[in-house]
């Protein structure tokens, strides 16, 4: 297990205070070693030898406009993301550390070809919609304009593809730690990509 580090960069700032008193760090970090024993999992890394080399996870409450991002194994939470979160604080929060964590987790094909930047963004929110944290705002199965839109559009579409095949986006996670093609869902699941997405659109009548 990494090491799960938090740093609250915004401490007097309405969003760091509230982060604080209603979060905090031991709360937080919780939720990060439960997030990456649900990822390892999820996309059946079960050795050492199948994951990323990641010793520690920091995350920093940032005084910065947007909700978050990851890089480097660095998670930035926005303050004011924090702030105006309505409804159920945790579970909100949950959702967003969950999607930036997975981006520490899977591959995405850049030493050999990168695999789409929706794609990538697509799982991440696969595995916060397995982890039950899919917000009420999310597309319904069945919408949006292409595969590889992103975010919860191409979750929505792998969880179908998951579903004719369980452990498919595990699978396919594992092809991309080389690198990428469109041929690995010709590979795994008999069909084109974009065949795919037609049978996807048909099943939901949009």
């Amino acid at each position: 297990m990494p090491s799960h580090t938090v740093i609250n960069w915004a401490p007097t700032t309405p969003g760091g205070i509230r982060f604080s008193n209603e979060l905090g760090d031991n709360y937080t970090i919780k939720t990060m070693d439960q997030a990456t024993i649900f990822f390892w999992r999820l996309f059946q890394q079960n050795t050492e030898a199948d994951r990323k080399d990641v010793p520690r996870v920091s995350l920093f409450v940032d005084d910065m406009e947007g909700i978050a991002y990851a890089s480097n194994n660095e998670i930035h939470v926005g303050d004011d993301y924090i702030e105006g979160i309505k409804g159920d604080i945790k579970w909100d929060f949950n959702g967003v550390l969950y999607h930036e964590m997975a981006h520490t987790w899977q591959w995405d094909g850049s030493a050999g070809t990168k695999a789409p930047v929706g794609l990538i963004e697509g799982i991440a929110d696969f595995m916060r919609l397995k982890a039950n944290y899919a917000p009420s705002q999310w597309v319904k199965p069945g919408e949006g304009d292409s595969w590889d839109q992103g975010y919860s559009v191409t979750a929505r579409f792998l969880d179908y593809c998951n579903d004719l095949r369980n452990g498919f986006v595990a699978e396919l996670n594992k092809k991309m730690r080389v690198t990428y093609s469109d041929n690995f869902f010709v590979e795994l699941l008999g069909k084109p990509v974009d065949q795919l997405w037609r049978d996807y659109k048909a099943k939901f009548g949009n």
